[in-house]
């Protein structure tokens, strides 16, 4: 999916269709999520491990909380970028 609008993006930029310059792209969008997950995906691990005390389980519960709030939070970018209020 993200891949798609990433080349949708650059397709309809070829076609002459006018870019919004308000408005980020999709790439810059993901590259935000992703540094951001690593900053959580570490305070998640470390909070984690002091509650469980087992690196192994810490670990398990980061990768999962990585994947799930990376892809949630792309789609809440994505969102906010259409609403017009605030720009």
């Amino acid at each position: 999916m993200i891949l798609n609008q990433v080349i949708f993006s650059r397709k309809t930029r070829r076609k002459g269709f006018e870019e919004d310059i308000a408005s980020e792209k999709p790439l810059r969008s993901v590259i935000k999520a992703l540094s951001w997950r690593v900053i959580g995906t570490l305070d998640t691990l470390v909070v984690s491990y002091i509650l469980t005390g087992k690196i192994g389980l810490a670990t398990s519960i980061a990768s999962i909380d990585f994947i799930t709030k990376l892809v949630l939070y792309f789609f809440h970018e994505r969102i906010w970028n259409k609403i017009k209020w605030g720009k």
